[in-house]
């Protein structure tokens, strides 16, 4: 089986057959989904599909295109909406140099407070770095030295030094849909570098649907094109791959519970 670590359920993008998208998951032995918070005023809709099936969890947090439209969330406002059983996760937060749709220093406050909120609750940040590696290293050591808090560098597409310095820090990479296009040779030789405890496999859905699917819709269905090339790139079977990776997704998501799994 397979989790689903990354994805955007609430998109509208999913409104016409939602439910079919979750159960085609299932189907294709995708276990659990984590769809993933942009917007904290739009949380009470996230959770409440959360709430509806029982594979699906949460996360709570801005993503930096949208940290300026909500530059009053505080970590104390991150922390109690966390609290909720179905939230495993923070964020996502962090920085997006390619679009800069938010300003640069307030997609910083935005993902220092995100950073704050996962270390006093102890849920995994999931973190967005786009063309932002230098700074992305810096406030992650920087941050890191205040005290450890744990984090995933999801839909990997940085470069290896970010790579190296997350996997050094304990973080997680995550891989999409990305690492199956013909031109991500150099994004598969950074994933056969990291160990194999700290990989984990997503869909951003429906974004980056991958190859055969490419230029489609995603959904969660698809993230065993992504895990199957993983597997490949580090040297296991699909069967092993999906283990392992399943395996450290319930280590870094303390609340995802294993019965989710057995329930699958």
């Amino acid at each position: 089986m397979l989790i689903d670590t990354h994805c955007h359920l609430d998109f509208p993008d999913f409104d016409p057959e939602r439910a079919d998208v979750i159960a085609r998951a299932q189907a294709s032995d995708v276990a659990a989904m984590v769809t993933i918070s942009t917007r904290v005023k739009r949380f009470a809709a996230l959770l409440a599909l959360a709430e509806r099936f029982p594979t699906v969890f949460c996360s709570v947090g801005t993503h930096p295109h949208n940290a300026a439209e909500e530059p009053d969330v505080t970590t104390e406002d991150l922390v109690r909406l966390a609290a909720h059983p179905k939230v495993v996760a923070i964020g996502e937060a962090g920085l997006d140099y390619h679009y800069d749709k938010s300003p640069r220093d307030t997609q910083r406050t935005s993902f220092l407070r995100h950073i704050a909120a996962a270390r006093r609750t102890g849920l995994p940040l999931v973190i967005h770095a786009r063309n932002a590696d230098d700074d992305m290293i810096e406030i992650l050591q920087d941050e890191t030295g205040k005290g450890a808090f744990p984090f995933i560098l999801h839909c990997f597409s940085s470069g290896a030094e970010l790579a190296r310095v997350g996997v050094a820090l304990g973080g997680y990479v995550s891989f999409s849909g990305i690492l199956t296009f013909k031109a991500s040779q150099a994004l598969r030789d950074i994933a056969a570098s990291i160990p194999l405890d700290r990989l984990l496999v997503e869909t951003d859905a429906p974004y980056l649907a991958p190859a055969p699917h490419r230029g489609q819709r995603n959904e969660p269905a698809f993230v065993a094109h992504t895990a199957a090339v993983l597997a490949d790139c580090v040297g296991l079977s699909v069967d092993a791959l999906a283990k392992q990776t399943t395996a450290n997704a319930l280590r870094v998501f303390t609340k995802l519970p294993a019965s989710a799994l057995k329930a699958a």
